[in-house]
């Protein structure tokens, strides 16, 4: 294998919006997301629900004549 032509891989910290924070293996240092497993609606035993992005759940209800 050639030397010095892959990404360094390191150890780096995941940080969530909703304060949780893991350790991965990346080639990116530091990142941070807005959903984890911690605080996903599927995940965190609540059941699905819907996570409306930009007011497309109210287009979709006003779209079809639901309420």
């Amino acid at each position: 294998m050639r030397e010095e032509i892959h990404p360094r891989y390191a150890r780096t910290t995941v940080t969530c919006s909703c304060g949780a924070t893991y350790s991965v293996g990346s080639t990116r240092e530091n990142m941070h997301v807005e959903v984890c497993g911690r605080c996903h609606p599927v995940y965190t035993g609540g059941g699905q629900r819907l996570v409306d992005t930009g007011g497309r759940v109210e287009r979709f209800k006003r779209k079809y004549g639901l309420k």
